[in-house]
């Protein structure tokens, strides 16, 4: 065994003197030299002796380092995470597991040192080079503290995005997969948290959120036993009580005991109902942006693009089920930034188009909260979009299959329900245009079009499909080709589809399901004129030809509708 460089004697006597002080391990500067030193050298060496020698020291070393976390104001973050990784590199030689050391790191320094950018760093570099290791030999490890890595990088923003990308994929797990979801929506309002923190209590370095935070249930209950033996009231404990709590957070706010916490502790509702996150929002909104709200508006839609695309890879069908109702939820609930909404609620529709055309028995599955969302769809822009989106989806995967009739007929029953209300609401509006002004009610105009032409597609291809909807398909159809709307292209749509609905051998290659059906794919748009001899197909309705000059006319051929080579 060597003795170079400095002499490994030296570090061990460095660390022996370290372990049996009773000063604070982290104030000591040598100590981190020393520590990573003697990492180096077990790995140059070989030397079980050596290993076996420096161990006590380290692991006495690590455990006084926690215990004065609390009561020193040095960082403990470098020295803990070159410990840690003297436990990953020889805990099998010397037989200790490193997941209680890991999860102890977590819990009680990185929750206090998130926000140092040179204890982040390294942590998301120790965690990239054991990132093998840690997903091979504890699994749970980051899916348990994904909260508080999310912390790390809504502080530290841009700087770390990179290294933290890398670790992104290992927070997702079948525990982790549904709660990451909004808090990764939230990141905006994690922000928000932070600096209000920040503004009342000071600099986050050093305290732990986590723990003043537990501290609001044991100072509710003294004061209800306060309240129990003297007859006092609670929050009647001065007369600057309410003015000292103005610009501070409320420890006791749901939503921001939710964004604040360290570990996942599952799915929990998120109130934004709270007139204390109402205000802070409306505040930060009002105010000038900080640099570090401008980074994570750009990184909370990438982080969100990632995350699905490894659902749609990884994930299994039931989670992603349980997903989109979720999604549905915080469609139209995010912060409120014109950029940051527009690229959340893309990748949201995104995601949700993708998981519905992966399974679409989903549409059947998930009929309760789909017709919820074609209920609400005047209620917002969003929601209207999203109202949109399901419309589509709904006609173009048969609501569900064929084997999915009562649903299908449920969604079909909703389908109708839309498209009168907004043919009503429509009419309506044909009396009231001056009471408007004319950019709103253009495009109240265009979006109710939208919606009705989206509808009336949904509903002649889910009577495509299942073919026992074709009367009210039929009745509906005519209804809207027969309105009054003033779009001329609702009825136009309405007209094209009544006449391809009385053309079975027409209308199911147009407006079929591409999937595949009784072992037959359809490929909507092309139809198969070699069945032509079974499906009836010689007298072509004239609509075909709708979109050419004159008036029809009964001699023309086929190269006229027919695609040329």
């Amino acid at each position: 065994m060597s003795n170079g460089d400095g002499g490994w004697d030296f570090h061990l006597r460095t660390l022996s003197n370290s372990s049996r002080d009773a000063n604070d391990p982290a104030s000591d500067p040598s100590l981190l030299h020393s520590v990573r030193k003697l990492c180096e050298l077990c790995k140059e060496e070989k030397s079980e002796d050596l290993v076996a020698r420096v161990y006590p020291h380290m692991n006495k070393i690590f455990q006084r380092s926690v215990a004065s976390l609390s009561q020193s104001r040095s960082s403990h973050g470098l020295l803990l995470l070159a410990i840690l990784q003297f436990f990953l590199d020889f805990g099998e030689a010397v037989l200790h597991d490193a997941d209680t050391s890991l999860r102890t790191f977590f819990r009680f320094c990185l929750s206090r040192e998130f926000a140092d950018l040179v204890v982040a760093e390294a942590t998301l570099e120790f965690l990239n080079v054991n990132k093998k290791k840690l997903l091979n030999s504890f699994p749970n490890l980051l899916p348990q503290f994904f909260p508080l890595l999310l912390k790390l990088i809504a502080w530290n923003g841009e700087k770390l995005e990179k290294p933290f990308l890398k670790v992104f994929p290992g927070m997702m797990s079948p525990g982790s997969f549904l709660p990451l979801f909004p808090s990764l929506v939230d990141l905006p309002i994690l922000v928000v948290a932070l600096e209000k923190v920040e503004r009342s209590s000071g600099s986050l370095i050093g305290s732990s959120i986590a723990s003043m935070q537990k501290s609001a249930a044991p100072e509710m209950l003294l004061q209800l036993m306060d309240e129990a033996y003297t007859g006092s009231t609670i929050g009647n404990g001065g007369g600057d009580s309410e003015s000292e709590d103005s610009n501070t957070i409320d420890v006791a706010d749901p939503l921001f005991l939710e964004l604040l916490k360290d570990e996942n502790d599952g799915l929990a509702e998120r109130h934004w109902t709270s007139p204390q996150v109402a205000a802070a929002v409306q505040a930060a909104t009002n105010s000038p942006q900080s640099d570090r709200m401008k980074q994570i508006l750009k990184m909370a839609p990438r982080l969100l693009g990632i995350y699905f695309a490894i659902a749609l890879r990884d994930i299994n069908d039931s989670l992603i089920c349980a997903l989109i109702p979720l999604l549905m939820s915080r469609n139209s609930t995010l912060f409120p930034d014109k950029n940051y909404s527009y690229e959340v609620h893309r990748r949201l529709l995104e995601f949700m188009l993708a998981a519905f055309q992966r399974c679409p028995e989903f549409i059947a599955i998930l009929k309760k909260p789909i017709i919820d969302r074609l209920g609400e769809a005047y209620d917002s822009p969003e929601k209207t979009e999203l109202a949109l989106q399901l419309c589509w989806a709904i006609g173009e995967y048969g609501g569900g299959g064929v084997s999915h009739k009562d649903a299908a007929r449920e969604l079909f029953e909703s389908l109708e329900l839309l498209l009168y209300e907004n043919l009503s609401s429509s009419r309506l509006g044909l009396g009231q245009e001056s009471a408007i002004s004319s950019s709103s009610q253009n495009l109240r105009k265009a979006s109710q079009s939208r919606l009705l032409c989206f509808a009336l597609t949904a509903i002649a291809k889910l009577a495509t499909y299942h073919n026992e909807l074709l009367p009210r398909a039929r009745v509906a159809l005519g209804k809207v080709a027969r309105s009054r709307i003033s779009d001329s292209r609702v009825c136009k749509r309405a007209r094209d589809y009544l006449g391809l609905t009385s053309e079975p051998a027409i209308s199911l290659s147009v407006l079929g399901t591409s999937r595949a059906s009784q072992g037959h794919i359809q490929y909507p748009g092309t139809v198969n004129w070699g069945e032509g001899g079974t499906k009836m197909i010689a007298h072509i309705p004239f609509y075909i030809l709708g979109e050419q000059e004159g008036p029809p006319f009964h001699d023309f051929s086929f190269s006229e509708i027919l695609p040329r080579k």
